[in-house]
């Protein structure tokens, strides 16, 4: 086989764990490859990074996945590569009718998808995803689903925390060469969905409808220096080839006493051409205080609305520790400090592309019922650690609002449950029996969470950016300020109704320990 059917490989449905393909043929022996299933994708945790902790999470990667689970479906190479599997007494490890099977039957055209929107928040234990459709079906799209949704949400959240630091200044993701491989794309349009306003990464924002941003590297000033020429003249040489796109990077040698002084002679000789200089870049010393320094310098000398650019090991943190030395160290310097943090450009990228204190979301795909017998039978998986231990059955998922219009609670229920008909809410904390509350009808108003995306092909065109940026926004707006703390965040809560937790405590109790 070439090496471009083995790439091809490595991105279609084979892009899998092996147990889902075992477990698949359990099924079929069994004739349970067609029994009705339902699956929840959610997650435990919010990230917890060290120093810091989200206080919630943005749902991201659904549209990529939706594309790529109506486009795929199990093609002869891929077949002929499970052909191939030995068991350990050398025989086929997948049977010549199951692989049959596969053929017919290796797409994901018999499933249903409902999910929240995406680019919203989210929080732990709320279905992000609910598949439903044949069992076999849905096992199969287990791994693929989980390496999508898990990772772009991840990375969607940590820009979204950035996004909450930086306030009004910009914010640039020029995280892809830090990335993992491929991911880069996939992190790069989970940073924009999460706040970052644009890229360093010329592909993606190209498919997502934005100019790439950049400015220059040190190599270019080394280059001149080393063929004999100056600072000065690189600084000269790239204003020339940009002159309306003139931001440059002014570290190389010396900030204060060489940099900024360059370039804003460069700056003066395109004002009297005509042109406007965009900004410097800095990458690297105090990066708050040379921000000060910079924007006097610049200031003094009539370029009072040019961008001062940072980059270098920025995240949440550091953004904010640097808006909060500005804000104390400015005023000796006869800086205005909103002025000056509203002219400031993050470049991040380490940081946030990798999520940098929390690698993984820890997402789960978890069987939830089965229908058997004209109904749906609930399913549940028990667990020494009781946060383990499943929502059963079928769910809807609700978000409270209170009298402020602020989000106070997701509620889980029954899916025949309509908790807009109960004139007091019972609120049952998920895992803690002691823990409850009361509402009253007239104190909030409930949002339905989920919509159907997927019917055996996508429901709907790609969302545009633009949109899942403002989903962000506003949903973020309507958490309460605690939650959004970027330290030790206020716990959203997530409840339970008093019928879904009555059937899952019913079930943990009603297992017989002797059949497992």
């Amino acid at each position: 086989m070439s090496d471009a059917k083995r790439s091809d490989l490595t991105r279609g449905i084979l892009f899998t764990d092996e147990y889902q393909l075992t477990m698949a043929q359990v099924y079929y022996r069994l004739g349970l490859a067609e029994k009705p299933a339902l699956f929840e994708h959610f997650y435990r945790h919010n990230p917890d990074y060290g120093q810091h902790q989200a206080g919630y999470c943005i749902f991201a990667g659904l549209d990529p996945l939706l594309s790529w689970m109506q486009e795929e479906r199990l093609d002869e190479d891929e077949l002929e590569a499970l052909r191939s599997q030995k068991s350990r007494s050398g025989k086929p490890l997948f049977d010549r009718d199951f692989l049959e099977y596969l053929r017919r039957h290796g797409s994901f055209e018999g499933l249903s998808l409902k999910a929240i929107a995406e680019g919203r928040v989210v929080h732990p234990y709320v279905p992000l995803a609910m598949i439903e459709g044949p069992l076999l079906q849905a096992q199969l799209l287990e791994t693929i689903l989980l390496n999508r949704l898990n990772f772009e949400t991840l990375i969607a959240t940590k820009a979204s925390r950035v996004r909450e630091a930086a306030g009004k200044s910009t914010v640039l993701d020029f995280g892809i060469r830090r990335a993992a491989g491929e991911a880069g794309n996939a992190a790069t349009r989970a940073c924009l969905i999460g706040g970052a306003d644009r890229s360093s990464n010329v592909g993606m924002s190209h498919v997502l409808g934005l100019q790439a941003a950049g400015t220059h590297a040190h190599s270019l000033v080394q280059a001149f220096m080393a063929l004999g020429m100056s600072e000065l003249e690189a600084f000269r040489a790239f204003a020339e080839v940009y002159p309306d796109d003139t931001v440059l990077l002014v570290d190389t040698v010396d900030v204060l006493e060489s940099g900024i002084p360059n370039a804003i002679q460069v700056f003066e000789e395109l004002k009297r051409k005509g042109h406007q200089p965009v900004g410097i870049r800095l990458d690297s010393g105090d990066l708050a205080y040379l921000s000060i320094r910079a924007a006097q310098m610049l200031d003094k000398a009539g370029f009072p609305e040019t961008a001062i650019v940072l980059s270098s090991e920025l995240d949440e943190l550091v953004i904010w520790q640097i808006h909060t030395q500005i804000r104390q160290e400015a005023p000796r310097y006869g800086v205005d400090a909103d002025s000056l943090i509203n002219r400031l450009v993050f470049g991040v990228g380490t940081r946030m592309v990798t999520s940098w204190g929390q690698p993984a979301l820890g997402g789960v795909y978890k069987l939830v019922a089965v229908y058997d017998g004209g109904s749906w039978k609930p399913a549940i998986k028990v667990s020494e650690s009781i946060e383990k231990i499943l929502n059963p059955g079928q769910k809807r998922a609700w978000r409270i609002y209170d009298d402020r219009g602020l989000a106070s609670a997701d509620y889980l229920t029954l899916a025949e449950e309509d908790p807009r008909t109960e004139p007091t809410i019972i609120l049952r904390h998920p895992t803690d029996p002691g823990k409850q509350r009361r509402l009253k009808q007239n104190q909030c108003t409930f949002e339905l969470l989920h919509e159907e995306v997927f019917r055996g092909k996508r429901l709907f065109d790609p969302v545009p950016l633009e949109v899942l940026r403002q989903r962000r926004k506003a949903d973020v707006e309507r958490l309460d300020p605690g939650v959004r703390r970027l330290v030790n965040p206020h716990e959203y809560h997530v409840s339970l109704s008093p019928r879904l937790w009555t059937l899952k405590t019913q079930m943990v109790e009603g297992l017989n320990p002797n059949r497992l």
